[in-house]
């Protein structure tokens, strides 16, 4: 038997059965978080978010084209790339499992026999079928991101150097090196994991051509790092920082075009390559010949960064950063947008932390390039209370980082962290809570999808046996169902694929040590390196494990092995042939079979089309060539989508928030883009250029009472934009800042126009002028300053719309909306609350549910989130028909959400990790309910909440010792909430929140049950 031929073959199989799985249970639209922007920008060539992915984007436009170039086909096109990448990288799982297997079977190359082939192919069946049906990398298996094509590129790379490995000693074999360089090229085009292969490839390489003593060892494994260090700062950063200011040189002092000093640049790189590869070989360098050819390559898959300028140029619908230059590009591949943070040197969050000038801010001109304001950064390093290894780093608490360090290093109110500190929450919260506990997800199981933030009830790992499980978390059967047997995320693995893997890790090391060191530098610099380096600050705004799939990757491999280490262990108890069979079998029944039993239901995403749907709603809910203010991420990318890919109402301009306080979000309010015209803006592109009004302040000045409002386009043309002395500040450093001198503001109101625009409603009384009072202001940014320009100077000419009330909030303009179904519209009536008819009509004609009436398909906690935004607006909608008199109506919209959600999808009643807010917007529901006189439903929907509701307080009450009445456990509650002293036990005093809400939403539940009784007839 031909072990290649058999190698070859049962790859090729095991590719086929994750490539049938992934595209069998992939969306089959777009999905939440970042995927409706890179589709979008796939379709039509544009720029997603820093740093960007323009080989991501190549390769997916290329599927889109193979699948028709239908907008329609399009989500379909990527996520099928994403299947199909992730399957291949299963092959080379495989292939890279049975080489270390065949390593520790084989002997001095003796022939395989039939049974050493047969352990082989089942070690790496076993081992690439469990990453197949693992958690993290299932997820995003299934959607357009860019972590399946990085992590088939992260599995191509180290299968190379492994055939390289296996052909060292043939002439040619050092061109595989160059091949694994310009493949990290191109996948710095996709992500940047790939990058880190680079320690493990260089062990391999070294133990393979070098004497191997523990000094050269150290000394090879200390290469490794420095040259992923020089890769990651010289070739991505550097390279294009020096081309930049080249460009700057070029254009500034010789008066050359622009992209002619970037040009000149290259050029001069490539020419001091070809000369240095040219003397290397003459004098027989061979490593230097080596290292240049690699470093040429890297460079040439690198230039697929040269279309995000092409294409930035030709301003597409989605153009992050507008990178239409090398300055631009520097910024953008250096993620400005994103902050720094300190990683090796810097301070604790209980001191301010300097910043430090960085030089000038350039800007491309008309002609040249220009100075816009300065760059700042922040200088960790000059911090008085600076030290070594800073993980409590962060001063804001606006996602609760401070309260994430205090809770998990154990830090008093107040107390000021140490050494011990930093250390403790680096192992508690960076290591155990970010890093372990995802990789016990996929190799131990999971408790449900509820996004953790360390309590005992959401998304801990778990094994399934219930003595250990309730020793970690407290009895597991005590938790209501929705978050433990009715969550579809409750998966329990036993722990059975982490025994195997330790099993494997083990296996490998005693019979292997040089490829157990190299698979274990993989397994670490993919994992607890990326936990230091990315020095996460807590608490996140989503579950981070998609960043530690390489990772989990490198524990498959063991995972394979460890079925050599099962057919040794019962080949002392039975025959050889047996014992393999035996192994083979048990290894796969019990983790990879099992794997997917436990985990096919919550990553099969084939029937749910909620992201589209919710784009679409939220599109549909505004008026003719309106403008509506989004949030970033799930607020925002899906609508791209559907207007880009879909061309679903592209009149309504789609405007982030927080991107357009950038001065090329600025611009590109002044463009068309698709069918939406051009916006007045107030100010001129030099006026916000660069960091230019990146914040204003405010500042009491003569002439300006502090009690009258004031023309707001007034003010933000003549004193915010205006270089007068009067309205400017001068900073130590010589920078200018401007000022605004009230904090009230009025916008006239043309009730001609506003009429016109739908905004004014027959019969309706409008206000002379709106009055915006931002008294809690005291500086504006610059995307304040962006939406405020944009009703200022609109003059009711168009309507402008806000996905959310809270960005109306922040502006002071909340009284001033009116919903129309998901959306709420700017209107000159204060407190209309709801425009009955157009919200009806919205909602009965054109809401989509994502495909929530259908048997068995899964929403997850995000998902949930949406479904929950859809439901609230059924609810705000149906109690203003109930109480206008209009019931009948009142109860279709709110059968037309019962009908279209099943309650078997997304319950009314559930428990969630956000203070109950689930049930708060299903008691909203059931208000409705019982307003507009639907008792059925109302029943429906109370016994859902009750059930959960009451399962809740059973759960609470049995993490304490049993001492406490459920009044007692209330009031304990209530004292701790109020910031007074009170005896609850850590794992009660986490859910103090939850209990009081429990409590107080069971008390309302009762009141309305009684006050809305069916009234008895008197005999």
């Amino acid at each position: 038997m031909n072990f290649n031929k058999v190698n070859n073959l049962a790859g090729w199989v095991v590719c086929a059965i994750a490539c049938t799985v992934y595209l069998l249970t992939m969306e089959p639209t777009v999905s939440l978080w970042d995927c409706g922007e890179f589709i979008s920008t796939a379709y039509t060539i544009g720029i997603p978010h820093p740093p960007g992915a323009p080989l991501f984007i190549l390769i997916a436009r290329f599927f889109i084209i193979l699948f028709g170039n239908n907008p329609h086909n399009a989500a379909v096109a990527v996520n099928s790339m994403s299947a199909i990448a992730s399957g291949f990288t299963i092959l080379f799982l495989f292939w890279t499992i049975t080489h270390f297997a065949r390593k520790l079977v084989q002997k001095n190359e003796e022939p395989l026999t039939r049974q050493s082939i047969f352990i082989i192919i089942s070690a790496g069946t076993v081992g690439a079928l469990a990453y197949t049906f693992s958690d993290s990398f299932w997820f995003s298996a299934v959607e357009g991101e860019v972590y399946a094509l990085s992590s088939f590129f992260t599995a191509l790379v180290f299968w190379a150097i492994l055939k390289w490995e296996r052909q060292a000693h043939q002439p040619g074999a050092d061109k595989w090196l160059v091949f694994i360089f310009y493949m990290m090229g191109l996948s710095i085009g996709v992500h940047l994991l790939n990058l880190l292969t680079i320690p493990a490839i260089i062990m391999v390489y070294y133990f393979k051509r070098f004497k191997v003593t523990k000094r050269n060892t150290l000394l090879a494994f200390l290469i490794g790092c420095a040259i992923t260090l020089f890769v990651m700062k010289f070739i991505i950063v550097y390279t294009i920082k020096s081309a930049g200011a080249f460009d700057i040189y070029f254009t500034n002092e010789l008066g050359m075009p622009f992209f002619a000093g970037f040009t000149c640049f290259f050029i001069l790189i490539a020419g001091t390559i070809a000369w240095g590869i040219r003397l290397a070989n003459k004098r027989k360098l061979k490593y230097l010949t080596i290292g240049l050819w690699s470093c040429a390559f890297m460079l040439l898959g690198y230039s697929t960064y040269l279309t995000t300028m092409i294409r930035s140029n030709a301003n597409p619908g989605v153009d992050m950063y507008n990178i239409d230059n090398p300055i631009n590009l520097e910024g953008y591949l250096s993620r400005e947008k994103y902050g720094d943070w300190p990683i090796a040197y810097g301070p604790d969050f209980t001191e301010k932390t300097p910043y430090a000038k960085a030089g000038d801010q350039y800007v491309r001109g008309n002609k040249k390039y220009e100075v816009a304001g300065s760059r700042y950064i922040q200088n960790w390093s000059g911090a008085p209370g600076a030290h070594l290894f800073p993980r409590m780093y962060d001063a804001s608490n606006e996602r609760g980082q401070i309260d994430c360090y205090r809770q998990f290093a154990g830090l008093e109110v107040d107390e000021t962290p140490n050494m011990a500190d930093n250390l403790r929450y680096f192992t508690r919260y960076q290591a155990g809570w970010m890093y372990m506990r995802y990789f016990m997800w996929n190799f131990a199981g999971r408790q449900n999808d509820l996004q953790g933030f360390g309590n005992p009830r959401d998304s801990n790992f778990i094994s399934g046996i219930s003595f250990l499980d309730n020793a970690l978390y407290g009895n597991q059967q005590k938790m209501p169902d929705t978050a433990h047997v009715g969550n579809k995320a409750y998966n329990r693995l036993y722990m059975l694929p982490l025994l195997l893997g330790v099993a494997g890790l083990f296996y490998q090391l005693k019979r292997n040590r040089r490829d157990g060191l190299v698979n274990g530098l993989l397994f670490l610099v993919t994992g607890l390196a990326i936990v230091v380096f990315l020095n996460q600050a807590g608490y996140q705004p989503r579950e981070r494990d998609y960043a530690f799939v390489g990772s989990f990757y490198a524990f498959s491999i063991w995972i394979g092995l460890g079925v050599l280490w099962l057919k040794q262990l019962l080949e002392k108890a039975t025959k050889a042939p047996v014992a393999a069979y035996l192994a083979a079998s048990l290894c796969l029944l019990a983790v990879p079979v099992l794997m997917a039993q436990q985990e096919w239901d919550d990553h099969d995403r084939s029937q749910k089309t909620l992201a589209l749907d919710l784009a679409k709603n939220y599109l549909e809910s505004c008026p003719p060539n309106a403008i509506l203010f989004t949030a970033e991420d799930n607020d925002s990318y899906a609508l791209w989508y559907a207007q880009e890919v879909e061309g679903i109402r592209k009149d309504v301009r789609v405007v982030v928030s927080t991107l357009i306080g950038t001065d090329w979000g600025f611009d590109q309010l002044r463009y068309k883009v698709n069918k939406s015209a051009p916006f007045n803006v107030v100010f001129t592109p030099e006026q916000v250029a660069g960091d230019k009004l990146n914040v204003v302040y405010y500042s009491q000045m003569p002439g300006y009472e502090k009690d009258k409002y004031y023309d707001l386009y007034d003010i933000l043309k003549n004193v915010v934009g205006s270089d007068d002395q009067r309205f400017t500040s001068a900073s130590e450093d010589g920078d200018i800042y401007h000022l605004f001198p009230t904090q009230k503001f009025s916008v006239l109101v043309d009730i001609k126009m506003a009429t016109a625009s739908g905004a004014i409603q027959p019969g309706e009384k409008a206000v002379d002028a709106l009055h915006i009072d931002l008294n809690n202001k005291n500086y504006l940014f610059k995307n304040d300053l962006a939406m405020l320009a944009v009703i200022a100077a609109n003059q009711w000419k168009r309507p402008i719309c806000f996905a959310n009330l809270g960005t109306a909030q922040d502006l002071g303009l909340d009284k001033y909306t009116r919903l129309n179904g998901l959306a709420y519209q700017l209107v000159p009536v204060e407190n209309t609350g709801v425009d009955l008819t157009v919200a009806y009509n919205n909602i009965m004609q054109k809401f989509g549910y994502g495909h929530a009436n259908r048997k068995s398909v899964y929403f997850d906690e995000e998902n949930r989130r949406r479904m929950n935004t859809i439901k609230m607006a059924h609810a705000q909608i149906a109690r203003s028909l109930a109480q206008a008199g209009r019931k009948e109506e009142a109860r279709k919209v709110l059968h037309r959400y019962d009908d279209h959600v099943n309650e078997a999808n997304v319950p009314y009643g559930m428990t969630t990790n956000r203070g109950n807010l689930h049930n708060i917007f299903s008691l909203q529901f059931l208000e409705a309910c019982y307003l507009a006189d639907d008792l059925p439903l109302a029943n429906k929907v109370a016994a859902s909440l009750k059930k959960d509701l009451q399962q809740q307080m059973r759960y609470y009450k049995a993490l304490g010792d049993g001492t406490y009445s459920e009044e007692q456990l209330i009031n304990n509650a209530w004292l701790l909430s109020q910031g007074k002293a009170a005896d609850l036990p850590f794992r009660q005093a986490s859910f103090a929140q939850d209990i009081i809400s429990s409590y107080q939403l069971l008390n309302q539940i009762e009141k309305w049950e009684q006050e809305f009784a069916p009234k008895r007839g008197i005999l």
